[in-house]
């Protein structure tokens, strides 16, 4: 019988968790595994969940205050209600897909506003008969400078509730342990996968330029999409054709100013349908550095500027960029520091940089792995009484 997969995944803010996600179970349904994805955000256009079967729970997203304010599609803070509508539905879907798997994004070491709906789905995945595998699947870089009790609090509900956590990173580039204190207490429970990169590029690549500049999903990209325009006529790439990628959630008055502000030579667009593949194809990317667009940037070998955010204290853009700027991947501009001279001269040393080394490029076939990890271990808990591959 074919083994089930339920993965959750709840994006709040921006696309990076779903672009992650959708990566992962397309090579879970490639590896012949039945998935089922349940959303529980907003719904995104130009995500491929290619053979994954989709379950919708009525969205939340963070609001204005950010990720403690959460609030419905409509913008109405969640209630009590809302709550409960989702917690049912989603033991529901449980207990109709009954899964082999139960695959969880960022949960325990985030998410931790959903406990209410992912407490009582862990409960009940451990209870069917079989079990489900329960784990947690997160990015290679946590949200660090957290108090010392949510640690404990993550690896409590580890130890009581999960079988693996997969880590989608390299540990050479950057181990656990650098972001997650209490790493040692967890250590027989994670997996290193690898970074999970975009899989091969499109045959007939469209043709978007020799500079593209990307900003993720788009709602806190305008500063540097806004740099990036006034730096393209101080850069050596002045008539060469740039695109600019603003993501969907870039503000539509935004947009129409940076068409206004561009010029003739340069694309604005918010989606480009195969963006790993545009980037082999170009000279220099100009982003970001969410864990999407660096994997992306780093698998087609362009070379990179990256202008990492810190939104609400986040490190991890700004340590990863860094890391890579040491291993000679990229070259950095910190937000503090950007303008449209300084990015315009990044760009330029950018491009006089030689081509990537490929020793110091990450692992970047967390996706595959992270199925074959899934399958093995699903194999070897068939003393439990699981359903087996």
């Amino acid at each position: 019988m074919t083994a089930r997969v339920l993965f959750y995944v709840q994006h709040l803010l921006g696309i990076g968790h779903l672009m992650r996600a959708s990566r992962i179970a397309r090579a879970l349904v490639d590896a012949g595994l039945d998935v089922h994805v349940v959303l529980g955000g907003a719904a995104v256009e130009g995500i491929p969940w290619a053979g994954a079967r989709l379950h919708q729970l009525p969205a939340i997203k963070a609001g204005p205050a950010g990720y403690a304010d959460l609030v419905d599609a409509a913008g109405r803070p969640v209630d009590d209600a809302l709550r409960e509508r989702r917690r049912r539905q989603l033991l529901a879907e449980l207990e109709a897909i009954r899964p082999d798997i139960v695959l969880i994004e960022a949960f325990p070491f985030g998410r931790r506003a959903l406990r209410f709906e992912l407490l009582p789905l862990v409960e009940a995945a451990a209870a069917q008969a079989p079990p489900a595998l329960v784990v947690s699947s997160i990015r290679d870089i946590l949200h660090e400078n957290r108090k010392a009790r949510l640690n404990d609090e993550t690896v409590d509900l580890l130890r009581r509730h999960f079988d693996l956590v997969l880590v989608h990173g390299d540990p050479g580039l950057i181990p656990i342990e650098a972001s997650f204190p209490r790493a040692d207490a967890i250590a027989d429970l994670v997996r290193y996968t690898g970074l999970v990169a975009a899989g091969p590029a499109s045959a007939q690549a469209e043709d978007t330029g020799d500079v593209i500049v990307s900003a993720g999903g788009g709602a806190v990209g305008e500063a540097l999409l806004r740099a990036a325009v006034a730096a393209r006529p101080l850069t050596r790439h002045a008539d060469a054709r740039w695109t600019i990628v603003t993501g969907p959630n870039l503000p539509e008055p935004v947009r129409r100013d940076l068409e206004r502000e561009a010029g003739a030579g340069v694309a604005i667009r918010r989606f480009v349908a195969d963006l790993p593949a545009a980037l082999a194809a170009a000279r220099v990317s100009v982003s970001q550095c969410g864990y999407n667009t660096a994997a992306d940037v780093l698998a087609a070998g362009c070379r990179a500027v990256f202008v990492p955010i810190a939104y609400q204290g986040e490190t991890e853009q700004v340590r990863r960029a860094r890391l890579l700027e040491a291993r000679n991947l990229a070259v950095v501009v910190e937000e503090p520091e950007l303008t449209p001279a300084r990015l315009a001269a990044a760009i330029d040393a950018a491009d006089a940089m030689p081509p990537p080394d490929k020793a110091a490029v990450p692992d970047l076939g967390g996706a595959a792995r992270s199925a074959g990890i899934l399958i093995a271990h699903l194999a070897r808990a068939s003393r439990r009484d699981r359903r087996v591959v």
